[in-house]
């Protein structure tokens, strides 16, 4: 199942836990975003991933560093990094990729199954 049942982390609010259905990092995001909770002081922080209203295409992606999940969020651990997603972003993201490409027009890229279809670059969607 992709966020099964709620649990209680010590000193965090209640989360569902999920698994790389839900979303999945590449090792190479996997060593940048580990590199930036590192360098943030937050080396047990989580990457959060949502999905919001806006760009060319209608949706875009927000990413944010944290230090832990939201009460609701689903929880994927993925690649040694922990990933949160609140429960209505879950719905776009499902099954998606994030990489990261170190160079000239790299940066963090989201392979997500879900956009029909997506800008010129890459950084929304529809669904």
């Amino acid at each position: 199942m992709i966020a099964n049942t709620a649990i209680k982390l010590p000193g965090a609010p209640t989360v569902r836990a999920g698994d790389e259905r839900l979303i999945k990092l590449t090792p190479g995001a996997a060593r940048k975003v580990s590199s930036l909770l590192t360098k943030q002081g937050r080396p047990n922080g989580v990457l959060r991933v949502a999905v919001v209203g806006g760009g060319c295409s209608g949706m875009q992606y927000k990413m944010d560093l944290q230090d832990g999940p939201a009460n609701r969020d689903i929880l994927v651990e993925t690649a040694g990094v922990r990933v949160v997603v609140d429960p209505k972003s879950a719905l776009y993201v499902t099954g998606s990729e994030l990489d990261y490409l170190d160079s000239l027009d790299g940066g963090f890229k989201v392979k997500n199954p879900n956009a029909a279809t997506s800008c010129s670059c890459g950084e929304s969607f529809s669904a």
